[in-house]
């Protein structure tokens, strides 16, 4: 566990080469998310985030199916490496499904008219800060994860797979692990270059 907010926000990095050492107990991860999702803002309080936590071989069904699916488009003289890919995710020991409830969406848009076309955004901007929050907390436990982007393609069979309401957008996929290999070297663009201050 890291000392401090700051180490973890440092700490937290895309982590492909997992491992199924349960460094992490699959109740913590859960008790993570449950947690994310109860504290992470939202435009007008609206708590449209949906999250799907898959365990055994639930984890391991996901990646069959992204597998399958793009076993379908991918040439098959390149699929070896595309199926290595997606044996990386499966390695770990979960996935945490994100999701944003259309239904929320469209009623606030019809509810408040005036800022219908700001109201999609807002859902991702929030989607966005509970994956970042999830992805924190896990690497402030010390799980390795990485997020992926498998949507629309495996939209329906997972809404499917699961039983999902029909309403739920899938936006990201988060595979998590042991971590097996720390990640690459990160570089940095000169912080005066991204960050301008006027007093």
């Amino acid at each position: 566990m890291k000392d401090n907010l700051y180490e973890a926000m440092a700490g937290r990095r895309s982590i492909y080469h997992l491992g199924r050492h349960k460094t992490v107990t699959e109740e913590k991860i859960i008790s993570v998310v449950e947690y994310a999702v109860k504290y992470c803002p939202s435009a007008f309080n609206s708590q449209a985030g949906r999250v799907v936590i898959l365990l055994g071989d639930n984890h391991l069904r996901l990646w069959e199916i992204v597998k399958e699916k793009l076993q379908k488009i991918v040439p098959a003289d390149k699929f070896a490496a595309t199926a290595a890919k997606i044996d990386s995710f499966s390695a770990g020991y979960a996935t945490i499904l994100f999701f944003e409830d259309q239904a929320v969406v469209k009623n606030l848009e019809e509810k408040f008219p005036l800022y219908a076309d700001n109201f999609s955004p807002w859902s991702l901007q929030s989607s966005g800060m509970l994956q970042y929050m999830v992805w924190v907390s896990l690497e402030n436990e010390g799980a390795g994860a990485s997020l992926q982007h498998y949507n629309p393609l495996i939209d329906d069979a997972v809404i499917k797979e699961w039983n999902l309401p029909p309403t739920w957008k899938l936006i990201s996929q988060m595979p998590v692990g042991s971590k097996e290999l720390p990640a690459d070297e990160k570089t940095f663009e000169p912080i005066e270059k991204r960050v301008k201050v006027f007093k």
